[in-house]
């Protein structure tokens, strides 16, 4: 038979590309960065990895050997035996009581140089001390009560703002490695509450970054957006993730939460972002044809920025998420500039089919994500103009009525004492 060629053929095959990859889960992988420089952290990067159902056996492999040796190396008694546990892994008996025996060793002497710092030495040498501890065992992966015991003795000991804002820091990469949100969010707020007595700049910058990481693995998008917006220009946090990580971060956060002004004047245009980008080019296409209403260029690179998102150990868990509202997003941004369009119209400059985009329309409709009705038998799409203020008339009737039984509540208790 004769091979189909010409302009509607790759028009369809392309088409279909771009639905493929929307319904489909995406295959191809980018492995999570070793230029982080906490331990912990690369570790988490490693066992995510490993956990992960989209990394293949190559990849599977050369995590668990790069965490086996790290593991051996530093002694990481805890973390093996939590991993091994996790992961079905059979237990080396021999090399895990000698990793034991090597941290209990250091821990004598850990204990010693207290005990030497509180019977001959000052409270700077006792402070330091505890802190060396308290860090040795969050290091070697102690249980999480021990751990917490030992840097709140070591807080008990401590004066200076600096010093306890640096035990906070560790404590909050521990706690992103056990991934327990409310204690980054406990340790956060006691972060801040330090920062108002004192604290210089390098830190309260610093103190962004955990926060934005803890908004977004939270689904917090639009105000970790903006704490990482504001840390672009002064990042110094490289122990949690590599300059290139962060503008990534930045650029998924803020094309969800940002209008299009915003987006131009604080992402497309920023020189910091645009020094860096180019190392990712789905991503800058991805950017770039959303400002400039290329809509069938952003479904081409959605895919390959999708894949970024879903191997991402901060992201994934957001995969879902993410797709969804960026298609809401470009969807949005298309319908404002008409009062009606035609579905083939629209479907061709998505470059997509009529049928599939029917489809996409009316999910994002029934759930009030776009405004917008579709007419099936004219093939035409009309925009609904949100009425504003009839929007914000019945939101301060709302809250207005939820004061008032607040006030009702209140009067009762009152009246009843």
């Amino acid at each position: 038979p004769r091979r189909r060629t010409g302009k509607s053929y790759c028009e369809g095959r392309a088409r279909g590309a771009v639905e493929r990859a929307i319904w489909a889960t995406m295959t191809n992988r980018v492995e999570a960065t070793s230029e982080e420089t906490n331990l912990l952290i690369r570790l988490a990067r490693q066992r995510f990895v490993l956990k992960s159902e989209g990394a293949s056996p190559q990849e599977k492999d050369r995590a668990k050997k790069a965490m086996l040796d790290t593991t051996f190396a530093e002694g990481l008694s805890g973390h093996y035996s939590a991993v091994c546990g996790e992961l079905g892994w059979p237990v080396d008996e021999a090399k895990l009581g000698e990793m034991k025996a090597a941290t209990a060793k250091e821990l004598g002497s850990l204990e010693e140089k207290i005990t030497d710092a509180v019977e001959n030495l000052g409270d700077t040498e006792v402070r330091e001390a505890l802190a060396a501890k308290a860090e040795f065992i969050c290091k070697v992966g102690a249980p999480k009560e021990e751990r917490l015991l030992a840097f709140k003795i070591a807080d008990e000991k401590t004066v200076a703002i600096g010093h306890k804002l640096d035990m906070v820091f560790s404590q909050l990469v521990m706690s992103i490695f056990d991934e327990d949100f409310q204690l980054m969010r406990d340790l956060i707020e006691k972060c801040k509450l330090l920062l108002e007595k004192g604290g210089d700049w390098e830190r309260k910058n610093k103190l962004k970054v955990y926060e934005a990481i803890y908004l977004m693995a939270t689904r917090g998008f639009t105000e970790a957006g903006e704490l990482f917006l504001s840390s672009v220009a002064t990042f110094t946090t490289t122990e949690l993730f590599p300059y290139t990580m962060l503008i990534l971060y930045t650029i998924i956060t803020s094309i969800i939460s940002l209008d299009r002004v915003s987006l131009k004047k604080k992402v497309v245009d920023a020189p910091e972002i645009l020094t860096v980008i180019g190392e990712m080019p789905a991503l800058e296409q991805l950017l770039n044809s959303l400002y400039e209403c290329k809509y069938g260029d952003f479904f081409k690179a959605l895919p390959e920025v999708a894949d970024l998102i879903k191997n991402d150990m901060f992201l994934a868990p957001h995969h879902r998420y993410f797709l969804r509202e960026i298609r809401t997003v470009v969807y949005s941004q298309f319908l404002e500039s008409y009062k009606s369009v035609s579905l083939d119209g629209m479907a061709k400059t998505f470059g997509l089919t009529p049928d599939f985009l029917v489809t996409e329309l009316a999910r994002f409709i029934v759930s009030g994500a776009i405004n917008c009705k579709i007419d099936k038998v004219a093939g035409i799409v009309e925009t609904i103009q949100p009425d504003s203020k009839n929007t914000l008339y019945q939101s301060t009737i709302k809250k207005g009525d939820h004061l008032l039984n607040k006030v009702q509540k209140l009067g009762r208790v009152i009246d009843m004492e």
